[in-house]
C-alpha cells in the first residue's frame, strides 16, 4: 500500500472534506428546519436548505483564511449537484447549466448570509428571499429558523479547520421542538 501512495501521492485534498459535507448535509436535513421553520418539503427547499448550511460553513472557512479549502469544499458541493441531476435524469448537455445555477445561487446566498449575520442587512429578510424563495410562511417559523441559522454560526465560529475538517460543525440538532 506504501508503495502506490508514494507512486500517485497523497489523496485529493477535497477528499479530506467529505466528512465536513456529510455533516453539512446531516445539518440541511435536521427535522425542525422543515416541521418548525417550515421550511418547504421540496426538492427545491432542501438544496436551500443545504447551501444555507454551506454558507455558514464557508464563512466560517473565510475567517480562517482557509481558501484551499473553501474552494475544495465547493468543488465537492458542485460534484454532490452533479451526480444528484444525473440521478434524476438530467442529461449531459444541460447538466453544466444547471450546475452553474446553483452555483450562482450559493454565490448570492454568501452574500446575503454574510451581510446578514455582520448585521448590515436583516437576518429575515435574507432567509425570506434565498430559504423561502420569497414567501416565507409566518413570523414563528421564520423567527425559529433566524434563531438556529445564528445558533449554528456562532457553533462554527468556535471551530478551528481541523474540526471541522473533522465533520464537527456543531449543529442545531433538533432544537425548537414542537412535537410532544
Amino acid at each position: 500500500m506504501a508503495f502506490l501512495k508514494s507512486l500517485f501521492g497523497r489523496s485529493a485534498p477535497r477528499n479530506d472534506l467529505h466528512a465536513l459535507y456529510a455533516a453539512i448535509i446531516a445539518e440541511g436535513r435536521q427535522p425542525h428546519w422543515y416541521r418548525d421553520g417550515r421550511v418547504p418539503d421540496t426538492l427545491d427547499g432542501r438544496f436551500d436548505m443545504i447551501a444555507a448550511v454551506l454558507s455558514l460553513v464557508l464563512l466560517r472557512m473565510e475567517t480562517l483564511e482557509a481558501s484551499d479549502e473553501t474552494a475544495h469544499l465547493a468543488e465537492v458541493f458542485v460534484d454532490d449537484m452533479e451526480g444528484q441531476l444525473r440521478q434524476m435524469g438530467v442529461g449531459d448537455v444541460v447538466v453544466g447549466k444547471h450546475v452553474g445555477r446553483m452555483m450562482s445561487a450559493l454565490g448570492g446566498r454568501l452574500g446575503a448570509y454574510r451581510s446578514a449575520l455582520a448585521g448590515e442587512g436583516s437576518l429575515d429578510e435574507a432567509l425570506e428571499r434565498n430559504l423561502y424563495r420569497g414567501s416565507a410562511p409566518d413570523a414563528g417559523a421564520v423567527a425559529h429558523t433566524a434563531a438556529a441559522v445564528r445558533s449554528l454560526a456562532a457553533q462554527l465560529d468556535a471551530r478551528d479547520i481541523a474540526t471541522l475538517r473533522a465533520g464537527d460543525i456543531g449543529g442545531t440538532g433538533d432544537i425548537g421542538s414542537s412535537a410532544p
